[in-house]
């Protein structure tokens, strides 16, 4: 391979993360703003969810599509589809005047999203075929999607500060259009496989749906209540219609997603273990934030510095040493080592005292979170793409995708409504201490999510030719 083929892959790569980044942080960014939001615009305590729901539920729901429609009729051409549909959303909410073009636009911004996210990790797989600069890619591409929801945090408290909200989403515009105009130069045209197959509409229609109506249950349980009529109804409609999914694609000739994937065990293993992985970083991103801010009285601007020391130790982790460690070490190692860094850094966290200094109760904990996610989001990417056929790297990229988001959105959920119980049962969110003890029990919650995944990692992977550690014997790695 020349020098210039070279640098144009790797520059591919960098498109694929910039794009990546402004996705992850439009989850997250809008937290910061929505008092701003709330008071511009007019909204109520329970239109202001909408700004975040709209986005989160179609984002949520057409992952799989997004991916199957990759695999089908190209992932560059569906990726740039998606990530011109994010930036022009990104252009309406930024100019929103009104409460329902906002919400519209955000759930426009969910739809390219999702689409954009689904293939990314499969042009990143068409990108590096090699072992060790597929690792290395990885292990970037993981670093700005772990890291990008903390980065939110921080950009969006300087920039609600030091501009105005509308600005969370205008600084979208230059990114997006970057990204479109080289992703078109750069990106490889990689093949689509739609020769004789026909879109599943049924199949599309039905899963969408299904997980649309998850999300909105997960996302409205704790406000609304976990034994509510309301939850459990829609949660039993999510399943029915899921069962009416699966179904169709028992019998269509050209299913949306063939059964037969989830027969593939490291895409199965690597599905749970991102589910709680990511409920143990919505720990990290939230509780900490909800602690630094109500228990410690840090501003939104301090709050984005404090996460800062844990952002870096991840980039210089994810940037290189995370692919030597893994190339050296195979899958296992890393993963465990990773993720049992992070619940201690949790429960750090989980002791952090009513008076706590920045330095001694939060630094520690920020660094050992950083350290693991460095670590351990490698591996996993890894794993989850190892055993898939490229006529389904697509479906299997949105697969994993949907796992995290919805293990992010079922673990934010859990852990709320753990601390809101914990702290009502010791006198209220008035009592400064029993809302710290809340926060307390879901920090250790949190921790075990990540043992958990951890476990889960270890027991199940299974250990292929390229991912094996290099000083081991082929004949002693079963997996």
């Amino acid at each position: 391979m020349t020098d210039h083929e070279t640098s144009r892959r790797w520059l591919a790569l960098y498109v694929l993360c910039g794009a990546s980044l402004m996705i992850v942080l439009d989850a997250t960014i809008v937290n910061v703003a929505l008092p701003s939001i709330r008071s511009d615009l007019g909204f109520s305590e329970t239109s202001l969810a909408w700004v975040v729901n709209a986005y989160t539920l179609t984002f949520g729901g057409f992952l799989l599509l997004g991916g199957r429609l990759g695999d089908l009729y190209g992932h560059r051409r569906l990726f740039l589809a998606g990530i011109s549909l994010f930036t022009l959303a990104s252009a309406g909410c930024g100019v929103a005047g009104s409460q329902g073009f906002l919400v519209a636009s955000r759930a426009v911004q969910g739809v390219g999203g999702a689409i954009a996210s689904a293939v990314s990790l499969s042009l990143l797989m068409t990108l590096f075929t090699a072992p060790a600069d597929r690792a290395k890619a990885m292990g970037v591409f993981g670093f700005v999607a772990s890291g990008g929801g903390s980065i939110g945090v921080l950009l969006g408290g300087v920039l609600t500060d030091v501009l105005n909200w509308h600005w969370i989403f205008l600084v979208n515009l230059p990114i997006g259009v970057a990204v479109i105009l080289l992703s078109a130069r750069v990106l490889p045209a990689a093949p689509a496989f739609a020769q004789g197959l026909r879109l599943d509409v049924a199949g599309a229609i039905t899963v969408t749906c299904a997980l649309m109506l998850a999300v909105y249950a997960v996302v409205n349980g704790n406000q609304k209540g976990w034994t509510s009529a309301q939850t459990l109804g829609l949660l039993a409609a999510a399943a029915t219609v899921f069962g009416v999914f699966l179904l169709i694609e028992w019998r269509v000739s050209s299913p949306l997603m063939p059964l037969g994937l989830f027969r593939k065990r490291n895409l199965s293993t690597a599905s749970v273990v991102g589910m709680l992985w990511a409920a143990a970083m919505f720990a990290w991103f939230f509780l900490s934030a909800l602690y630094l801010q109500l228990v410690l009285g840090y501003t939104p601007l301090q709050v984005g510095l404090a996460f800062l020391p844990g952002n870096l130790v991840m980039g210089a982790l994810s940037l290189g040493f995370s692919a030597k460690i893994v190339m050296r070490f195979g899958i296992k190692r890393p993963l465990a080592i990773g993720l049992g860094l992070a619940a201690v850094g949790l429960l750090l966290f989980a002791r952090a005292p009513i008076d706590g200094q920045f330095v001694v109760d939060v630094l520690p904990g920020m660094a050992l979170l950083g350290i693991g996610a460095g670590i351990a989001f490698n591996p996993v990417l890894m794993a989850a793409m190892s055993d898939v056929a490229p006529e389904e790297s697509g479906l299997a990229s949105g697969v994993v995708n949907t796992a995290f988001m919805m293990g992010g959105a079922l673990g934010l959920a859990v852990l709320a409504s753990v601390a809101a119980s914990r702290t009502a049962s010791l006198g209220g969110a008035g009592d400064l201490s029993a809302l710290l003890a809340g926060y307390h029990l879901a920090f250790l919650v949190g921790a075990i999510f990540a043992l958990a995944a951890a476990a889960t990692g270890v027991a199940l992977f299974r250990v292929g030719a390229a991912m094996q550690p290099a000083h081991a014997e082929p004949a002693l790695e079963h997996g």
